[in-house]
């Protein structure tokens, strides 16, 4: 069986009675077993899934009406919520919680017969750029298991480049869907703000965090984003994009396109493998009509700092739920007044967590707000300014997606401001709402690389066009065998 072919190649030999559902997802489950001990992609896995896909086939077979996913195996990150089963968000604190309901997306893909194959690790409440904060230990990146996977979404894309299941869902509050799909060579897209609902998507930062898709190639992003798009009555920052098909004329080209290329996301600290594959990237664009020329974003230097402050701000502010009296685990009130209680049962949550916690607590402050939390939105909304300013002039824009290459498990762990850093040209579309995707673009010891383009809010159509060029371009060498 073969298990590297796209989400549009699956329904088509679905379709055409090529294959059969069961014996795919059969044979996927067989991968799971024989590599996911050696990469840790997932939490749990779907064994019920072999069930489902006999009833697609019947279906099939029968010619009754199929959803358009005709029972493709989907793996989905494990702060999304799939009715009965276990969502953990990779922390001890939620371990052994099960969903009451199905966030919005699962609703979605349900009625498109998808079967969901598993729910994927990640960083600990998706706070992490690596998946070594998962309270069940990290992921590691199939191209080289010495090397991290990106993060948060590490598992997801793991989980797609392995061949592990054919499309994955992830999150991308910084970059939590891009950066690991440029670690491990997968297409990873975050849309515009709104775009897909965050129903059923347990909170992080809900101001910038978007549901994501992370997939093989550009196409199979586009189908996804047909199916999962549009307007919830339990999202109300969700927007109306009027059914629109991604797909169509997404082999449009690009030319006659502008395209801006960020100084500052380009600048001393990226790797020169890294610089040199975005330097070949522009000069493709450039051969396909695109005219690209430097622009500068000034407040890129600060977006970090600024997304840190937001971040934390939220996110001290959401995980203050878990009390361990409505979510959590098995602990025993009696003996604790109220406050100690509450303090012994955090203890479950890691050291990335707790130290955004300690930082969303005093961020926000009396007396500190002023010098960081209300400064980062200002920052926040003159970025924002900013790029909509540049989007004026230009159609797109372009920066690598990670400045530097995947590195060793452990070798950054211990340097939170190191890490931080690694965000650096990811977190401005998630500061201004603006869609951004990741192309696998090039490959340098054994390592991928991924190149970035953004497009201003709602011409998600335009960027997929512009992601599709980009990826005809190059043929990437298939991930190694797993040892």
């Amino acid at each position: 069986m073969n298990l590297r072919i796209s989400a549009l190649e699956y329904v088509q030999e679905v379709q055409n009675g090529n294959i059969s559902a069961e014996d795919f997802i059969s044979s996927t489950l067989d991968r799971i077993k024989s590599v996911d001990d050696k990469l840790h992609a997932f939490l749990s896995v779907n064994y019920d899934a072999v069930d489902q896909a006999k009833e697609i086939d019947k279906k099939v077979k029968s010619g009754d009406k199929v959803g358009a996913c005709f029972g493709m195996p989907v793996s989905v990150k494990d702060n999304i919520c799939i009715k009965d089963s276990t969502t953990t968000c990779a922390s001890r604190m939620l371990e052994d919680f099960v969903a009451p309901y199905d966030a919005t997306v699962i609703s979605k893909l349900k009625e498109e017969d998808a079967i969901f194959i598993g729910k994927t690790n990640m960083d600990e409440f998706a706070m992490g750029l690596t998946t070594e904060f998962s309270a069940f230990g990290p992921s590691k990146n199939p191209w080289d298991t010495q090397y991290v996977p990106g993060g948060s979404s590490g598992g997801s894309a793991v989980s797609v480049s392995a061949l592990e299941c054919i499309v994955s869902l992830g999150s991308d509050t910084g970059g939590s869907v891009r950066n690991p799909a440029s670690f491990c060579g997968s297409v990873g897209y975050k849309p515009t703000y709104g775009l897909i609902s965050r129903f059923g998507l347990i909170s992080y930062a809900n101001s910038i965090e978007q549901i994501g898709p992370l997939t093989r190639t550009v196409k199979d992003a586009a189908f996804l984003l047909n199916l999962i798009t549009g307007l919830d009555p339990n999202d109300s920052t969700t927007v109306d994009n009027h059914d629109e098909d991604y797909l169509t004329d997404i082999e449009a080209g690009i030319e006659g396109k502008k395209i801006g290329v960020i100084k500052e996301m380009i600048a001393e600290g990226t790797d020169p493998t890294v610089m040199s594959a975005t330097k070949d990237a522009i000069s493709k664009l450039e051969s396909l009509g695109a005219s690209c020329e430097e622009i500068s974003l000034d407040m890129v230097k600060y977006s970090v700092a600024a997304y840190y402050a937001i971040t934390a701000t939220e996110a001290g502010s959401n995980l203050a739920r878990y009390d361990n009296l409505r979510y959590g685990y098995d602990f025993p009130v009696e003996g604790y007044e109220f406050n100690s209680y509450i303090k012994k049962a955090r203890k479950k949550f890691g050291p990335e967590v707790t130290r955004r916690i300690i930082l969303g607590g005093f961020v926000p402050s009396a007396g500190q707000a002023g010098k960081y939390f209300l400064k980062a939105l200002k920052i926040k909304s003159r970025l924002t300014r900013e790029v909509d300013r540049v989007f004026e002039k230009y159609d797109l824009l372009i920066a690598p997606t990670v400045p530097i290459l995947p590195f060793r498990i452990g070798e950054k762990i211990d340097d939170p401001v190191a890490l931080f850093l690694v965000d650096l040209n990811t977190v401005t579309a998630n500061l201004a709402g603006k869609p951004a995707v990741s192309v696998p673009f090039a490959v340098s010891n054994g390592l991928p690389i991924g190149i970035q383009l953004l497009a201003n809010s709602m011409n998600d159509k335009m960027l997929l066009q512009a992601a599709y060029a980009l990826e005809q371009t190059v043929k990437l060498p298939e991930v190694p065998p797993i040892p």
